[in-house]
């Protein structure tokens, strides 16, 4: 007696050609997302990973990763924009839950809440809101060191009064001991032009070549339906 066993694939090359142009056209997007976020403060490159199976199962084989690396770090003349020189995120809480974020774009609210633009709080390392003990009269009296800690000029007692320090986590939630925090900076992207359309020449390259055996195949597909018909 003998068993044979194995695993065997046959599929059409016109669906095999699709399928690869949808994932191709996929990366394409993720690139031209990295290139109109290259002015984006805060934000941070998609990287497109191809698993060994997507060539079978498609875009589901298809996945992506954030680069992590610190952006291009460039002088703002606002005090409340903060900074990262180290890798990590500002937690900040929304309607949704906890969201993490390197764009520092920070301001007060009357109150003297630190908030995001989008008027989210800006959380302390306790994950609480940063309130300020002392509303000031000028920004310019908010002071952010290098840990991450936020104190305000009290003029009435002529000190600086803290507010706690800036939560600032890694992608698992776990503290960043040294953020080396930057006042009055603005990290934009990590986003190089260059290796972009670098990254863009192969990838159409390949989306090109599956759009020609494409259309050999259909060629070759309309002209047996036109022969069977022609002979019946």
């Amino acid at each position: 007696m003998q068993i044979n066993g194995g695993v065997r694939f046959c599929e059409h090359g016109m669906r095999a050609s699709i399928r690869a142009m949808h994932v191709q056209s996929e990366i394409l997007g993720m690139i031209n997302e990295n290139v109109e976020g290259f002015d984006k403060v805060g934000f941070q490159r998609r990287e497109p990973i191809v698993s060994s199976m997507t060539e079978y199962i498609g875009i589901h084989g298809l996945s992506s990763t954030v680069d992590d690396q610190v952006g291009r770090i460039m002088v703002s003349k606002n005090p409340l924009d903060i900074a990262l020189a180290n890798k990590g995120y500002f937690q900040v809480q929304t309607p949704n839950g906890v969201k993490l974020t390197r764009d520092g774009r920070f301001k007060l609210d009357k109150e003297g809440h630190l908030i995001t633009l989008e008027d989210f709080p800006v959380l302390s390392d306790a994950g609480m809101p940063i309130t300020l003990p002392v509303i000031p009269d000028n920004i310019d009296k908010v002071v952010v060191d290098a840990k991450g800690k936020v104190s305000v000029y009290d003029k009435r007692t002529n000190k600086l009064a803290d507010a706690g320090f800036l939560g600032v986590v890694d992608a698992n939630g776990m503290a960043v001991l040294d953020p080396q925090v930057k006042q009055g900076y603005n990290e934009y992207s990590n986003v190089t032009i260059q290796n972009e359309f670098l990254a863009v020449k192969p990838v159409v390259r390949n989306f090109e070549a599956n759009r020609q055996i494409f259309l050999i195949e259909s060629n070759n597909l309309q002209k047996v339906i036109s022969q069977l018909g022609s002979a019946s």
